[in-house]
C-alpha cells in the first residue's frame, strides 16, 4: 500500500522563464502531491496571466508596481482570488510563507539572491536554479542553510547530475548541510568531478569571426532551450564559469578538484571520479525536467514526462578540452575563485552588465569577457563579512562595468 503524502505546497521565483515553465509542467503531472501556492515575474505580465488562470495560486508577484496593478484588475476581472503583489519585499513574502515548504530559485541573475535566502532563512527546501546566488554569497549562504535546517537541491543539470553520482552520505551532506555527516571529497574517495558543457554554438567558428556574432546567433543553442541571457552566458561558457564556481561552494571542493569537459551532445550530464578508476556519469535528453523533477522528490524520484533515453539513437559520446582562448571567461572564473573575497561577486556583476549591453549591441560579443576582465583588475576585492557588503560590491562592480562598456562603445 503506498504511503500518502502531505501535499507540500510550492512557490517558483521566476515561473515565466524556461525553468519556471518546465516546473510547472513537472507539477501538472503530480497532483495532489504538489499544491502551487506562489508564483513570480520580472516583468512578463502576459504570461503571468495566463498561468494564473491555469493554476489559481494564492499569490502572484511582478516587480512593477503599475504592471502588478494592472494584472490585479485583469485577475479580478476574471473571478479569481489570486492575490497580486508587487515589488523586491514580496518576492522574500512569498518564498518564507508557512504553507509552502519548496521553493523553485529560479530567477536569473543576482536579483534572485534576497528571495533564495529568505527561503533559506525560512528552513524550506530550495531547488538551486540560481547559480548566481552561490556565485555572489558563496560561504554566506552554505551558513546560512546550515544554520536554518533548510534543504538545498541542485536543479543546474550539470550541479544535479554531480549530486546524484555522490555517495548517499555526501548527499545527505550537500543537501542539509549537516556537520556531522560532513568528509571531504578525498575521505569519499573522489578524485574529481567532471564538470561538462556543450561548448555552445560557436565551438568550432573561427575565433577570428567571433567579434561580428549577433545576439540572435548567441542566443541559438544547439541542445538547449533557454532565456536570452543565460544562452550567451552559454555563447561565451561563462555560464560554465558560473557554475565551476557554483559546484565547488555546493560539493565542498577545491578549485583543483573540479575539471570542465566540452561534450557536444549534452547527453552525459556531469561525472564524479573515484579514486579507483571508477567514472560514475548521470546521463539523459538535455531537458531540464530531468532534474527539476529529481529535485522536487528528492530523495524519491518521480516522472518528469519526458521518454527514456534511447543510448543507440545517441551513437556516440564526444569529449575534448575547452579551448581557453575561444572562452576566456573560464580562465577569469578559475582566477576569481581561487582569488577569493569578492573576486566571484565581481565577475558576476560585470557579466551581467556586459551581457545586457551586448543583447542591447552596445558591445560585441567577445567583449564582454574583456569587460569582465577590466573590471576584475580594477576592482579592490574585499572580505564578504555579511550581505550587506555582497551587495555594495555587486553595485560597485556594475557601476565599473557600466563605465567600461561607455568607453567601448565610444571607439
Amino acid at each position: 500500500m503506498q504511503e500518502e503524502r502531505e501535499c507540500l505546497g510550492v512557490t517558483i521565483l521566476g515561473s515565466t522563464g524556461s525553468i519556471g515553465e518546465s516546473t510547472l509542467d513537472v507539477l501538472s503531472r503530480h497532483e495532489g502531491r504538489y499544491q502551487i501556492v506562489a508564483l513570480t515575474a520580472n516583468s512578463n505580465s502576459a504570461k503571468l496571466f495566463e498561468q494564473i488562470q491555469r493554476y489559481k495560486p494564492k499569490y502572484a508577484v511582478l516587480c512593477s508596481d503599475a504592471a502588478a496593478n494592472e494584472l490585479r484588475s485583469q485577475v479580478k476581472s476574471a473571478g479569481i482570488s489570486t492575490d497580486v503583489l508587487a515589488g523586491a519585499g514580496a518576492l522574500c513574502e512569498v518564498a518564507a510563507l508557512d504553507e509552502v515548504g519548496c521553493v523553485m530559485a529560479a530567477i536569473v541573475g543576482g536579483a534572485g539572491l534576497l528571495p533564495t535566502l529568505a527561503a533559506v532563512h525560512a528552513g524550506k527546501k530550495i531547488l538551486l536554479a540560481n547559480k548566481e546566488s552561490l556565485v555572489m554569497s558563496g560561504g554566506l549562504f552554505m551558513e546560512a542553510v546550515e544554520k536554518s535546517g533548510a534543504e538545498l537541491l541542485p536543479i543546474d543539470s550539470e550541479h544535479n547530475a554531480i549530486f546524484q553520482c555522490l555517495p548517499a552520505q555526501a548527499q545527505e551532506f550537500s543537501a542539509k548541510r549537516s556537520r556531522s555527516q560532513r568528509k571531504t571529497l578525498d575521505q569519499l574517495g573522489i578524485a574529481r568531478i567532471l564538470l561538462t558543457g556543450s561548448g555552445g554554438p560557436f565551438r568550432q567558428t573561427p575565433i577570428s569571426s567571433l567579434d561580428n556574432v549577433t545576439p540572435d546567433q548567441a542566443c541559438a543553442h544547439p541542445n538547449w532551450s533557454m532565456g536570452r541571457k543565460i544562452s550567451v552566458d552559454s555563447a561565451t561558457m561563462m555560464n560554465k564559469g558560473l557554475e565551476f564556481i557554483e559546484a565547488c561552494w555546493l560539493f565542498d571542493a577545491k578549485p583543483s578538484q573540479v575539471e570542465i569537459v566540452l561534450h557536444p551532445q549534452s547527453v552525459v550530464h556531469s561525472m564524479v571520479e573515484y579514486i579507483d578508476g571508477s567514472v560514475i556519469a548521470q546521463m539523459g535528453h538535455p531537458d531540464m525536467r530531468t532534474p527539476i523533477a529529481y529535485g522536487l522528490g528528492w530523495p524519491d524520484r518521480i516522472a518528469s514526462g519526458l521518454p527514456l533515453l534511447d543510448l543507440v539513437k545517441v551513437g556516440g559520446l564526444h569529449f575534448e578540452e575547452p579551448d581557453f582562448v575561444r572562452f576566456p571567461g573560464l580562465k577569469l572564473s578559475r582566477w576569481a575563485m581561487e582569488a577569493g573575497k569578492s573576486a566571484s561577486i565581481v565577475l558576476n556583476a560585470a557579466n551581467e552588465v556586459a551581457v545586457e549591453a551586448f543583447l542591447n549591441e552596445r558591445i560585441s560579443f567577445t567583449a564582454i569577457t574583456e569587460v569582465i576582465d577590466h573590471v576584475l583588475q580594477g576592482a579592490d576585492l574585499v572580505n564578504p563579512v555579511d550581505i550587506d557588503t555582497v551587495l555594495a560590491e555587486d553595485r560597485s562592480a556594475r557601476g565599473l562595468a557600466e563605465r567600461r562598456v561607455i568607453q567601448l562603445a565610444l571607439n
